[in-house]
């Protein structure tokens, strides 16, 4: 969605310059992420559920980033005493100083405080007092090792001792407080359907509904399209396309799918701009780019609208909506709904899964941070990087990129602890780099290699999965269990994904790689069912949080298929509309309608490239039970 240049103005200048003022006190804060210039620094919005905002990460692969900048406009000149809120990120693996060393500049001059080093959790660290002199004054963080410093928010106050709240309900309010935003959004916009979450799956759903006359809006909380197949993750896309019996599916994604193979690869291979001109061509699409759904509004078991905010200038929105549908992957939608939903494994008992553990637990499939390096052609260096996790001559992994296999978080909480899980993801990389460049005995390898790309977005594989009126398990694929409802047909092997047993006996409780065994299927068809929320009435849902099975989940979470089930989630939207009913009413009364669109599919007939050939995998030739 585009703003003028005034109305940006203007609200960058309500959030960027927050303060009030009594007769004690005068108090301002600055919410890093809104800096005019951030330099090298970028705004890092993964764990805002979490820990109550995005935040500025100084991700420089070990090299200092450029400063990052704004000017303030202090209520009045003075003394302030000066708090930065900030983490000392490798805390939880080693106590005492961390790498993410970063200063703070005011009116030229450099505090002498070095923040970041220390704590061992989110915290207001103190950075020592300044004179003001101007009201428009500069602020600068200045970046001391490229190691991921990360500032969340810059608090000024002429009061000694006035340390701002670290709980996090209570830090809200206090933002709300120095806030000269609304406490409830004053702008509301109404759609025909919202999609949350600008993935593959939210992709085809927004732009599948928007070609059958509905008004839909797409909120992506990141600057690119794409979700893992974006240039910031860089997964390539997998699975096949148009298949039976509705082979119309999955024709969308040569529009704007990327067509050479391979993870973690150069940026321009993702082709981003594809994907951002696809959805712009798309007249009944507003896009609301670095937005997240942070809450909703409730009528009875129906989403009556959701609150957006944005990412850098905290500005919140109102969409209201008949329709919506959740393809954030974590089902944020459906959680903040109440929609019932699992995380973890099913035990082998509850649906009869032979992949199934004997005991139901917490684990899940891990997240990948990926990276690769290049050579320079001549000897380079690596800062020296040792913070709780030690590489030897046996337990090193002697290589130059990592790609899906380097995965984290599988015994962890994939939403409440992604922040520790990205960030392990990030302490090994540097960690065994550090190694490789600086100690390793036999490394003329490495010596005229660096560190090109490590990403900083976690790509995710598992964590909510919300509940339909059908859950989709094991015994449907391997007997191909006919359902009145099949919808898009996954054809991607049952790939599930636990530790390396190899990496696990080198680091034992504190894994980093995994493995996968390929079990093979015979494609299938599954059920609408598996597309809607069984208990929140105007709730689809589309991509790795669909109503399956753990087990399940291994074939339906490649993103070719993901994408085809965003375009059946279009199609119900779009029949919702035309006969005034719910997700469920489309199965109950129009689904040979359904089954007519999606035969018919909506992507281009015309002047499309056949250009997803990559990345699919051999199937069986019949159904797993009849060839047991």
């Amino acid at each position: 969605m585009k703003l003028g240049k005034h109305i940006i103005q203007a609200l960058l200048f309500s959030c960027w310059f927050l303060f009030c003022s009594t007769s004690y006190a005068t108090n301002l804060l600055v919410e890093a992420e809104s800096f005019e210039n951030k330099g090298g620094w970028i705004v890092d919005q993964q764990f805002m559920d979490q820990m109550g905002s995005p935040y500025l990460n100084a991700h420089g692969i070990g090299v200092p980033v450029k400063d990052a900048s704004t000017t303030v406009t202090f209520p009045e000149t003075g003394v302030y005493h000066v708090y930065v809120r900030t983490f000392n990120w490798t805390s939880p693996w080693q106590k005492g100083e961390g790498p993410g060393k970063f200063k703070l500049k005011i009116a030229g001059k450099m505090l002498p405080v070095i923040l970041g080093e220390k704590g061992e959790e989110w915290e207001w660290q103190y950075a020592g007092n300044v004179q003001v002199r101007n009201k428009e004054t500069a602020v600068v963080l200045h970046d001391l090792t490229g190691f991921n410093a990360r500032c969340d928010a810059i608090y000024f106050t002429t009061e000694k001792g006035g340390t701002p709240p670290t709980d996090k309900d209570e830090l809200a309010s206090f933002r709300k407080e120095l806030s000269n935003l609304p406490e409830d959004p004053s702008e509301i916009e109404s759609f025909d359907f919202v999609v949350v979450g600008g993935g593959i799956a939210g992709m085809c759903a927004a732009a599948t509904a928007s070609r059958l006359g509905s008004k839909v809006a797409l909120i992506n909380d990141r600057p690119v399209l794409g979700g893992n197949n974006s240039s910031e993750i860089r997964v390539h896309l997998g699975g096949t396309i148009e298949l039976e019996p509705n082979k119309g599916l999955g024709r969308m994604i040569r529009e704007f799918g990327h067509s050479k193979n391979g993870n973690a690869q150069p940026a321009e291979n993702y082709e981003d701009e594809k994907k951002s001109e696809f959805i712009a061509n798309e007249e009944n699409v507003t896009l609301f780019s670095n937005y997240r759904a942070i809450a909703v509004d409730m009528e009875d078991d129906k989403i009556a609208s959701v609150i957006i905010k944005h990412i850098e200038n905290g500005k919140e929105i109102r969409l209201k909506a008949p329709l919506f549908s959740d393809c954030t992957g974590d089902g944020t939608i459906g959680y903040l709904a109440g929609a019932d939903y699992r995380m973890g494994r099913e035990s082998r008992s509850e649906f009869g899964e032979g992949l199934a553990p004997e005991m139901a637990d917490d684990m899940t499939m891990g997240s990948s941070v990926q990276w690769y390096s290049k050579d320079t052609g001549k000897s380079t260096r690596f800062s020296q990087f040792k913070y709780g996790i030690t590489f030897n001559e046996d337990n090193c992994e002697k290589v130059t990129m990592g790609e899906w296999k380097w995965e984290t978080g599988m015994n962890l909480d994939q939403i409440n602890d992604f922040e520790r899980i990205r960030d392990y993801g990030l302490l090994v990389i540097y960690s065994n780099w550090s190694f490789l460049k600086n100690e390793l005995k036999d490394n003329g390898k490495y010596r005229n290699l660096s560190l090109d790309w490590v990403a900083c977005i976690a790509g995710k594989r598992e964590s909510r999965r919300l509940l339909g009126d059908y859950i989709l398990k094991q015994d449907d694929i391997d007997k191909n269990v006919f359902h009145e409802d099949a919808s898009f047909t996954t054809s991607w092997s049952i790939d599930l994904h636990f530790p390396d047993p190899v990496n696990s006996e080198k680091f034992p409780g504190a894994e980093f790689k995994a493995v996968t065994n390929h079990i093979q299927i015979y494609p299938y068809a599954v059920p609408y069912r598996c597309l809607y929320s069984r208990n929140i009435d105007n709730l689809f849902m589309a991509g790795r949080n669909i109503s399956v099975t753990h087990v399940a989940l291994g074939t339906v979470r490649v993103m070719r298929t993901t994408g085809m089930m965003g375009e059946v989630v279009g199609m119900a939207a779009s029949l919702a509309k035309k006969y005034d009913t719910i997700p469920r009413g489309v199965y109950q009364q129009y689904l040979k309608e359904l089954k007519e669109l999606m035969q018919e599919g909506a992507g281009k007939k015309e002047g499309v490239p056949d250009n997803q050939r990559f990345n699919e995998q051999k199937f069986l030739e019949i159904p797993r039970a009849l060839k047991d």
